[in-house]
């Protein structure tokens, strides 16, 4: 009990102390379907569940296990993914029938494929679930058909679909981690397919070695001859209630062939170490999703290969956010030559006595080892020391996305220096593109690749062909790793910060970088535009000098009348700015919208020329040009020409125009259909909410404008101008002041006569009727007035003004006056008070 509430109280001071995450948007977003980020995908109605994918050497064909099913599908093209050829592997009906009976859902009895990896250069050995009893079998590469019957999977493949393995194939020989029974209580690591004096090997739960661990992913070090198992489980070794989740680096040799007597068929060179994700003073993550080998730089040694993570944390402080971190192989390589604790198998806790070494855990070639140091390993296997992580800091943290999938790659830029771009999938269907600078992680670009969120996906990266390839239950999605013709101006270009891309002042247009080509303008680290692209921005004396302002589109407006000017967003990293010659834009006058637009009055000081600017990362650029002119008739007025300052502008967020046949957006919502049309007018786009048609302009520019009413904005030297206006509301205020005024007044007339009602009702005498004076008696009159001796009944007549005489009695004065039966009386008490009174006193 105390060391749980240590740990609570550890968990809330480390949680204090976390400093405040930098949010890290994406700079720009292309929601599914978007034109702006070209996607090919492949899906057919007869194939679910793509998840498990594996690419040929050269990159052009993708191998896909899905249910009942493999599939081969050709990725050479550019557009297009075609099916080659399909192998159909499905349980049978007794099968189905049978897992059935043991308490499964049908929908979990078909068989996913989980295991696809190359056996040679011929075939390809696959696994699945098969009716929760796996199966394996070898698949011919070539014409995709089944080369031998199907034999039996245990301990090479998970028996339920949703649980997460590992496998690897390496020189022939398959390396696994899964559950080797049909209840997932037992895990192993082991080894299948050994051939000549090597035996097939397995280390299970009897020992001790694992603790309800999960699988995430394995790698091979050529240089080491290991193979290295990542994963996460019960970590034992801390004392706690509550079951502590810890991620685990595992590492095997390839040359193990078990003991001679101890240790028999069993890993004698197993050992393994804790992944802290965690920086210091704050609070660690983990629980590790998964990770990527980076092999080290051409020429650097095989210790400087990384592996990135991805991990979340088990505490609700830290819900809902993801971190990533890198390991050195260096670091893990340390650790495993370090201290280990200590296993007491009668009461499996862990300590750390110091104690003479016999050998060395984790070392190749203790298959050869005296039975006393194969038993010295058998209880010293986890390493005392956890390995941190690179500059003992997170390479990532982001609390508004939660990442399930990554895949990394080194790009070199057109400075020659080398970049890691990492590729995060998230929970929600987007794919991150980000770089790593030594200023922080910059989001380049996040693109949607499926709609659902879904349990089970895999990432797959063709460096040499550039692209990524998504495994979904909805299909297999390409994504390239460059999207550089989206970006149609130097600015633009720059800003991005994407290594992929730079931009070539020769032909003017944004490309993809390469090792040649040295006069690219790029500025991955700090995103100068000024400096890359040989342009400055202009100042408010430059824009409005004297005599001089800026020519815009005409907006034609009637006074009183609400206008609404349109400021496209460069990306979601810039900020909007409005200016006017020579005046400020008062808070009182101009209303400033979230999505960057400026909304006011039209009055006569409101009329004139109008900026909007867009500022990122240090850099201003005009968007927009307005002239707010008052309209001179009721006839539409025809939009003049223009003249643009130097930097080139953005056109709304619904529609950029960019040279070339394509249309793209980098924030905002997409028309759904886009037709052609010969002749002047080129493209026809229809929307949901209004009509919007393209026309060529100059330049091979494309101008979007409604068709309201409006005539569409005029151009010169190819650039376009967006034209905002708003709908005048004035006769409808009329009506509704007119309205509320008269409301009002009935209102105020309806309740002064409630009040002279009340106030005549209060005036009247009313017979028989207590006055509010009687409740104000004081004690000595009520009890007076209390007697019965003095009470008698009136005649219900009203009394009249009599004579009255003064009398003393109980020496209190009073006068009487006396008319019929009844009687006044008037007491002479504080406060005085007149009461009526029938009867004889």
């Amino acid at each position: 009990m105390e060391n749980h509430s240590l740990l609570s109280l550890t968990v809330a001071l480390l949680g204090f102390l976390s400093p405040c995450l930098t949010r890290l948007n994406p700079r720009v977003s292309f929601p599914m379907g978007s034109p702006g980020r070209h996607l090919t995908r492949f899906s057919s109605h007869d194939v679910s569940n793509t998840t498990t994918l594996l690419l040929s050497e050269d990159g052009d064909m993708l191998y896909v296990g899905a249910r009942d099913a493999v599939l081969a599908l050709d990725v050479s093209h550019k557009d297009v993914i075609i099916l080659r050829s399909k192998l159909d592997w499905s349980p049978s009906e007794k099968d189905l029938e049978q897992c059935s009976m043991k308490g499964k859902k049908m929908a979990d009895c078909p068989n996913f494929i989980r295991v696809l990896q190359f056996l040679n250069t011929t075939h390809i050995y696959a696994c699945g679930t098969f009716a929760f009893s796996p199966r394996c079998t070898y698949v011919n590469s070539e014409t995709l058909t089944m080369s031998l019957k199907p034999d039996e999977g245990r301990g090479r493949c998970p028996y339920d679909p949703f649980q997460r393995n590992s496998a690897i194939i390496v020189d022939g020989e398959l390396y696994t981690g899964t559950v080797a029974d049909y209840r997932g209580n037992r895990p192993v690591i082991s080894r299948h397919l050994s051939e000549g004096r090597r035996v097939d090997l397995k280390l299970d739960d009897t020992l001790g070695w694992l603790e309800d661990p999960t699988f995430i992913s394995s790698s091979f070090i050529p240089d080491e001859e290991k193979i290295y198992f990542f994963f996460s489980e019960v970590g034992r070794e801390y004392d706690f209630i509550d079951k502590f989740i810890v991620s685990r680096v595992s590492q095997i040799c390839m040359s193990d062939v078990g003991g001679q007597r101890t240790l028999q068929r069993r890993w004698t060179t197993f050992a393994k170490a804790q992944l802290l994700c965690q920086a210091d003073n704050e609070l660690p993550y983990n629980v590790i999703q998964d990770i990527d080998t980076l092999p080290p730089a051409e020429g650097a040694p095989a210790d400087d290969t990384l592996f990135y993570g991805i991990f979340t944390s088990q505490w609700s402080i830290n819900s809902g956010q993801s971190a990533v971190c890198s390991f050195r192989l260096t670091d893990i390589k340390s650790v495993f030559s370090g201290n280990y604790k200590v296993l007491n198998r009668d009461t499996l806790q862990w300590s750390t006595r110091v104690q003479e070494k016999v050998a060395n855990p984790g070392e190749c070639g203790l298959h050869n080892a005296s039975d006393n140091a194969l038993r010295f390993v058998k209880e010293n296997f986890l390493a005392d020391d956890s390995v941190r992580p690179v500059g003992r800091s997170l390479t990532m943290v982001s609390a508004e996305h939660n990442y399930s999938h990554l895949t990394v790659q080194r790009v070199q830029a057109a400075n020659n220096r080398e970049y890691t771009v990492l590729f995060l999938l998230t929970e929600s269907g987007y794919l991150h593109k980000a770089v790593l600078l030594q200023g922080g992680t910059h989001i380049i670009e996040e693109v949607q690749v499926f709609e659902q969120p879904q349990p089970i996906k895999s990432l797959k990266l063709s460096i040499t062909k550039g692209m990524i390839y998504v495994g979904t239950s909805e299909g297999v999605v390409r994504v390239p790793t460059a999207n550089c013709s989206f970006y149609w101006t130097c600015p633009q270009c720059v800003l991005a910060r994407d290594p992929f891309c730079g931009w070539d002042p020769f032909s003017r247009a944004c490309v993809e970088a390469s090792n040649n080509q040295t006069s690219l303008g790029q500025d991955i680290d700090r995103g100068n535009v000024e400096e890359a692209c040989n342009s400055v921005s202009l100042t408010h004396s430059s824009r409005f000098g004297p005599n001089k302002l800026p020519a815009g589109e005409l907006v034609s407006v009637s006074l009183n009348e609400v206008v609404r000017l349109q400021c496209p967003a460069v990306s979601r990293l810039s900020q909007q700015l409005w200016e006017r010659p020579n005046s400020r834009l008062s808070s009182d006058l101009y209303l400033h919208l979230k999505d960057g637009s400026l909304s006011f009055v039209a009055t006569p000081t409101t009329l004139g020329h109008y900026l909007c600017l867009s500022t990122e990362n240090g850099y201003q650029q005009t968007m927009a040009i307005y002239h707010v002119k008052q309209k001179s008739s009721p006839m539409a007025q025809t939009p003049t020409s223009y003249t643009w300052p130097q930097t080139h502008p953005i056109p709304t967020t619904q529609a950029v125009a960019r040279p070339g046949p394509g249309l793209y957006t980098s924030v905002g919502t997409w028309p759904k259909r886009i037709e052609t049309i010969q002749g002047e007018t080129e493209p026809t786009v229809s929307s949901r909410d209004t009509p919007v048609t393209t026309r060529q302009l100059g330049r091979n520019l494309t101008l979007w404008t409604e068709e309201s009413g409006q005539k569409e904005a005029e151009v010169q030297d190819g650039e376009p101008l967006v034209l905002a206006r708003g709908p005048c509301y004035l006769k409808e205020l009329v009506v509704v002041s007119v309205l509320l005024l008269l409301c009002l007044s009935l209102q105020i007339t309806m309740l002064m006569y409630v009040i002279r009602q009340r106030c005549r009702s209060r005036t009247a005498p009313q017979a028989g009727t207590p006055t509010r004076d009687s409740d104000r008696r004081t004690p000595v009159e009520q009890e007076a007035l209390r007697g019965n001796q003095f009470l008698s009944k009136c005649n219900g007549q009203a009394l009249h003004s009599g004579q009255m005489r003064p009398e003393v009695k109980r020496g209190h004065p009073k006068y009487q006056s006396h008319h019929g039966d009844c009687q006044w009386v008037v007491l002479f008490a504080q406060p005085m008070t007149r009461y009526k009174h029938c009867g004889l006193i």
